[in-house]
């Protein structure tokens, strides 16, 4: 397989909302441009992209997967990431790596809380962006809504390509603004066909309307545009595209299209967008990093030319091959049996293999240029966010940042003999999601496995049970807590040590205060050097971090804090690292029973969407949830409830809902922020759940 030519690449990913689309989009997509011969089903569990056993049982998308095909001399690397909010993590790693993206929205539900979510997150990575209203078929599809959502929910410029032919169970195709054609698409050939014809007279006034709207907002960008606006002068379809694609790179405006993926009807349209207006990787910026050596900042550009340097941003067990790393290449190119190196660990690495991806197949490759995706199997030690590059010319390349886990829950095997292998099979998990932590209570022994939420605990079980054949259990799931302080205080410790060797001395004067605005840590030095030199510092440091990753409320992290070190001793004849080390440790702990120490809880941000005869019994189970309510709307007859509720409060509410609403509603929630308790809440906990009697 050849190198493609750069600006012949496309980089995207398809996100969304849980059930907008994405993987039947995603089926099409590869149909239509001929990857496959048969269209795959996410309700039939027969989608080629939702290849897990899981993922089809459960009908969504639980591990980003990756794919590559060809439209219009143009290579497209897909990414299909999930649309539950526990699966987060595999956006994140996707959008880091993405050159643009593709934000699959229901024409019913609109902009739904995973959609407001997965577009801020690629707002973080400045990854351009084409939204694509799917499912216009559908009763109450409603695309002038959709549009206004977009524009109010997402804080963007809509730029509406796209009319639609018919509206609901009449949508037969769209009207192209910029070329000013319909394409109809029939029922025959899968969609494969359609008929271009002049705009219906019946659509001819909208399209004129919406043409010109379409024309001011490019003319307010692109002064050819503007130009032969003002001039009145005909406008050329391919000065249209060219004024879209600039505005699009930009992040000045969004490319709206609309279709409807599962009835087979203007998919091939937005494959012609991907190509037209989403960027390849020449037309992203070049990427940043820093030296291993030196820590001085460096930039890559994208060049065969250039060092090469690339980014790990998946790893995955592979029954028959191992582990499967994913990375993509931002400068140089790389071939099969080359060594590379790993600067975050000081390693050589050879590639033995070259992979490129279709799901849970693959296809050999001799070499892989700048700005493309491919996989490599046999590297052991390598971590999610790891740079391989050249090791004459090292850089280490921004890694990914993840969510911190909200639900904990023990684990233990059946059999007493799987305990060793369960070790290592949470292990590998460990490596492959970087959300999921695993830790071992040091009273009790047992395993304490985190995540993001029930269905992400779940699905790591039945993992478990299917590739590995352990059978495990696992108990009520747990909320991550964590601990800070409500004032400000100060400890003090002066620790001696007498041994036979050298003595252990250390001193210091800790003061600590809360922070705001979700500050996690810092710490700072005003002590004179002649009380803590310098040289002891980072053990300082160290023994302050220590101490904090276990609270002395009920061993949560503790976080939301300021240390500074004001004062201290120093004996030159024993004074040692471990001794300022510990004396940190035990000061920070004296200064925190001090600081009315209290526990912070995971809030969550919940959209409930109910009929009218049930409103009442939902709002009232939210209330007794402890939930508050922060807007309602009503959308094509159906309640919009979106509000906020303790995380504590909602484990089962699945369940709940479903009795409530004779399984009717249905919800989404995400985590939102951590809050602090009430004193009487902090004791319920302290007495109820975790059977602790006294904070002393």
């Amino acid at each position: 397989m050849d190198m493609v030519p750069v600006d012949r690449i496309r980089n995207i990913g398809l996100m969304a909302h849980i059930d907008a689309g994405k993987t039947t989009t995603t089926e099409r997509i590869l149909f239509y441009s001929g990857v496959t011969y048969k269209m795959g089903e996410v309700h039939d569990g027969t989608a080629v992209m939702d290849w897990m056993e899981q993922e089809q049982e459960r009908g969504i998308t639980i591990t980003s997967a990756c794919t590559t095909t060809h439209w219009k001399d143009c290579q497209i690397n897909i990414i299909d990431t999930p649309g539950h909010v526990d699966f987060t993590a595999e956006v994140e790693r996707a959008l880091r790596v993405l050159d643009g993206g593709v934000v699959v929205l229901c024409a019913v539900g609109g902009v739904e809380p995973q959609t407001e979510k997965v577009w801020f997150q690629a707002e973080k990575y400045h990854v351009p962006r084409i939204a694509y209203i799917n499912k216009m078929d559908r009763v109450g599809a409603d695309h002038l809504d959709v549009l206004d959502q977009i524009h109010t929910k997402l804080k963007a410029n809509p730029l509406l390509l796209q009319l639609p032919l018919g509206f609901e169970d009449t949508f037969s195709g769209v009207v192209d603004l910029i070329e000013m054609k319909a394409y109809r698409y029939g029922g025959d050939h899968l969609g494969a066909a359609c008929e271009t014809e002049e705009i219906p007279e019946e659509s001819r006034e909208d399209a004129e309307l919406y043409r010109d709207r379409l024309v001011e907002q490019l003319a307010e960008h692109d002064l050819d545009v503007m130009e032969r606006f003002l001039e009145k002068k005909n406008i050329s379809p391919e000065l249209l595209r060219g004024a879209v694609r600039k505005m699009t790179l930009k992040l000045e405006g969004i490319p709206v299209l609309m279709g409807s993926s599962f009835k087979n009807k203007a998919v091939q349209h937005l494959l012609d967008a991907i190509v037209n207006y989403l960027p390849s990787p020449g037309d992203v910026e070049s990427v940043g990093g820093r030296s291993p050596k030196t820590g001085k900042a460096i930039r890559r550009e994208l060049s065969a030319t250039e060092p090469f340097s690339a980014l790990v941003f998946k790893i995955m067990s592979d029954p028959f091959v191992g582990q499967l790393i994913y990375f993509r290449v931002y400068s140089g190119t790389l071939k099969a049996g080359s060594v590379v190196y790993n600067p975050n660990l000081g390693r050589r690495v050879r590639i033995i293999r070259l992979l490129k991806l279709h799901a849970n197949k693959r296809e050999e490759i001799r070499e892989i240029g700048s700005g493309d995706i491919a996989a490599t199997v046999g590297i052991s030690d390598i971590s999610t966010g790891d740079t391989i590059c050249d090791e004459r010319n090292q850089i280490i390349l921004e890694t990914i940042s993840f969510p911190k886990p909200v639900v904990s829950s023990t684990i233990e095997p059946r059999l007493t003999s799987d305990h060793k292998k369960l070790d290592e099979v949470l292990e590998k998990l460990g490596v492959e999601d970087p959300t999921l932590t695993v830790k071992v209570n040091a009273e009790t022994g047992q395993k304490i496995i985190s995540g993001m939420g029930e269905l992400h605990l779940e699905v790591v079980r039945e993992r478990i049970r299917r590739e590995f054949k352990i059978e495990t259990k696992l108990g009520k799931p747990r909320v991550a807590y964590q601990e800070t302080i409500r004032i400000a205080a100060r400890g003090e410790e002066k620790y001696i040590q007498q041994g036979a060797g050298r003595s252990q001395f250390g001193h210091v004067v800790l003061d600590v205060r809360p922070l705001e605005d979700g500050e996690k840590f810092s710490l700072s030095f005003s002590a004179p050097e002649s009380s803590v030199p310098k040289e002891f510092h980072d053990a300082v440091r160290i023994g302050v971090q220590e101490s904090m990753g276990f609270g002395l409320i009920a061993g949560f992290p503790v976080t939301g804090v300021a240390v500074e070190l004001v004062d201290g001793s120093v004996d030159s004849d024993n004074a040692t690292e471990l001794g300022y080390k510990i004396a940190a440790s035990m000061a920070f702990q004296n200064a925190f029973k001090k600081g009315e120490p209290i526990l912070l809880e995971p809030i969550m941000k919940i959209e409930v969407r109910v009929q009218d005869e049930y409103l009442g019994d939902v709002m009232g189970d939210l209330n007794a949830r402890a939930g508050k309510i922060s807007r309602m709307d009503n959308r094509n007859d159906i309640h919009v409830v979106d509000g906020k509720v303790p995380m504590s409060n909602m484990f089962g509410y699945a369940t709940s809902l479903r009795t409530l609403t004779q399984g009717r509603a249905t919800y989404s929630m995400e985590f939102s922020e951590y809050a602090r308790m009430s004193e009487e809440k902090m004791q319920d906990v302290l007495k109820n759940q975790l059977g602790i009697y006294s904070l002393n």
